[in-house]
């Protein structure tokens, strides 16, 4: 591999990794910047067949569409169409709504730390089925995955920190 084809890799990838980030980034925004405004449950309260929460209440119609908005306007900025921005914050709260569908089967409550489950589906699923579409090797989406669990774990305690999460997880 050429030294120019290496930069541009890992160039797409931290790209990829930005995106990624403002995608989970972008509900905790707009949470911190309005509130309760808009924070309508996506599940609507209603409970799956086990009667438990089918996300919770944090998963709200305000944050996906945070997600969305603000991936798809950042995406441009870093050499990414839109729409690829787009699908990438869909498919990133797509996988951290099946995170929370999941740690709610297993009991855990909305807001609970369940480390990997909260950072690995949410940033493998988009790149799992975007994979072709980015031109991602197994290699690029195991070393993105890796950078967005170690980010996601050592900026968490910081944004809480500065009261921009609710928790220091």
């Amino acid at each position: 591999m050429e030294l120019t084809e290496l930069f541009t890799n890992i160039t797409k990838d931290i790209s990829i990794l930005i995106l990624l980030g403002c995608a989970n980034f972008m509900p905790i925004v707009a949470r911190y910047f309005l509130k309760d405004k808009f924070a309508k449950p996506i599940d609507m309260e209603i409970k799956w067949i086990d009667k438990k929460p089918i996300f919770g209440p944090h998963k709200t119609w305000r944050g996906l569409a945070a997600s969305i908005i603000g991936t798809t306007a950042i995406a441009p900025l870093l050499g990414i169409d839109a729409f690829t921005g787009t699908l990438i914050a869909f498919w990133s709260m797509a996988g951290d709504l099946l995170a929370s569908f999941i740690k709610r089967r297993l009991g855990k409550p909305s807001g609970a730390k369940a480390t990997g489950i909260d950072q690995v589906i949410e940033s493998a699923l988009p790149l799992i089925v975007m994979k072709k579409q980015l031109a991602l090797t197994w290699y690029d989406i195991i070393l993105i995955v890796t950078m967005f669990f170690l980010l996601e774990i050592y900026l968490s305690p910081i944004l809480y920190k500065l009261k921009i999460r609710r928790r220091p997880y």
